[in-house]
């Protein structure tokens, strides 16, 4: 309260907040020096304690007003610069500073001075202003990276789900905001090596003192780096590659540790183990032990994708609304065992986790951690995952059938339509689970 007891001053009694507008937000808002009454009186509150939290009120919405005010100079600065190079290419040129335009050779100069006489629009400033560079550039801030970043992927994301889509961008906004209460608010184009360095540098604090992980932090000028580069190619801005080499040595990607099998045949399958988990629950659990399945595979499969009358009976793997993790996740596995049992009881699928592959994790793996069913550190309810690689090496499933089952690119040239159906099915059941739960 302290900072804001500054912006108090006493008039006729009463407690007045007072702050000069600051130069950045000046050209929008001239009144110079704000002042507002708090309508506390200074002898009822002599030591600001209630008039700070007053004026603390006043000044977060003063302060939303400003930044309100320097978001809507930005989108007119936008809009103005856009019609600009619309202008310009409507002409026959491309836009280019006037700075650009006067290191031009002297014929292309010549040029677009006699584009404008031809066309009879000497007088046209707007026409001016497209031929001759007089419309800045606005300035891109950290705050509208990622705005700017996403527009620009926007063709690789059409095809990803709403839940893709926020697990994409969560992780690259919170980068932003990291950086940005590094090295402030700051203009992409501004931006240096130095800011880059007091990011790595804030980052190696925070693992030491408060025990972050150090692939958190290389994620974040993972993003970042990207980002950066991705909007610094499109914009021309040439700030050069300010965060790289710039990852923290020593991280590790904290691999996921496999069950063994025999304790999943044992426990985790095991009658009246799972008790407490809803049916769908269970069922998906059941079905990824058999089938390797990604949790965001199982969730989103549906009675399309579910062939239970087939001669084989199998699930299809399809984007289904969302993008694929690869071009190999796309596939067909049988359904044998346990798994057989459980997609025989949902038939279209899981609806109660359809796009929701997160909340269910979190759900089976506070289950399994409270039932004391994950024994080692790392384990989740994704390692039945790895635990069903696991047991394909075991009986030495060869390589491209491992592939085609897993998800997995092949290594070597692909010929022909890879394993049948009927082949991957004699395979599955070599390492079915053979004792199954009632499901």
């Amino acid at each position: 309260m302290s900072d804001l007891a500054d912006y108090l001053t006493a008039r006729a009694g009463i407690w007045h907040y007072a702050r000069r507008v600051p130069a950045a937000f000046a050209e929008f808002d001239p009144r110079g020096v704000i002042r507002q009454s708090t309508k506390i009186r200074v002898i009822d509150d002599p030591r600001k304690v209630r008039a700070a939290r007053a004026a603390a009120r006043i000044n977060s919405e003063l302060e939303a007003y400003w930044r309100d005010g320097l978001r809507g100079d930005a989108v007119a600065a936008r809009a103005r610069y856009d019609k600009v190079r619309r202008d310009a290419r409507r002409l026959g040129f491309e836009y280019i500073s006037a700075v650009e335009v006067s290191q031009r050779p002297i014929e292309e100069i010549l040029q677009r001075f006699e584009a404008l006489a031809a066309r009879n629009v000497i007088d046209d400033k707007p026409a001016e202003a497209a031929l001759l560079g007089t419309v800045p550039a606005p300035a891109l801030e950290l705050t509208g990276l990622f705005d700017e970043f996403e527009t620009l992927m926007k063709a690789s994301l059409r095809t990803m789900s709403e839940d893709q889509l926020r697990k994409w961008r969560n992780p690259k906004k919170r980068a932003i905001a990291n950086f940005i209460k590094v090295v402030g608010n700051k203009a992409v184009a501004q931006l240096t090596r130095a800011d880059a360095l007091d990011f790595q540098r804030w980052w190696q604090a925070r693992v030491i003192a408060e025990d972050m992980e150090i692939e958190t932090a290389n994620k974040d000028i993972g993003h970042l780096n990207k980002m950066l580069r991705k909007v610094e190619h499109a914009h021309q801005m040439q700030i050069g590659p300010i965060f790289a080499q710039m990852r923290i040595e020593g991280g590790t990607t904290g691999q996921r540790v496999a069950f063994d099998p025999k304790f999943v045949q044992d426990e985790l399958l095991k009658d009246g183990a799972l008790d407490g988990l809803n049916d769908e629950a269970r069922r998906v659990l059941y079905l990824i032990s058999e089938t390797g399945l990604r949790l965001s595979e199982a969730c989103n499969l549906t009675r399309e994708t579910i062939k239970l009358d087939a001669a084989v009976p199998h699930v299809m793997v399809r984007p289904n609304g969302r993008k694929m993790k690869t071009e190999q996740s796309e596939r067909d596995i049988p359904l044998v065992g346990v798994a057989l049992e459980a997609m025989k009881l949902q038939p279209d699928g899981f609806p109660r986790y359809r796009h929701k592959s997160d909340s269910l994790s979190a759900l089976v793996n506070k289950f399994l951690d409270s039932k004391k069913l994950l024994r080692e550190d790392g384990q989740t309810l994704y390692s039945l995952r790895h635990t069903f690689e696991d047991r394909l090496t075991a009986v030495e499933a060869p390589d491209k059938l491992a592939a085609a089952l897993m998800g997995h690119k092949y290594h070597r040239p692909r010929y022909g339509v890879g394993p049948s159906l009927a082949q991957k099915r004699e395979w599955l059941e070599k390492i079915a689970f053979k004792k199954l739960p009632a499901v």
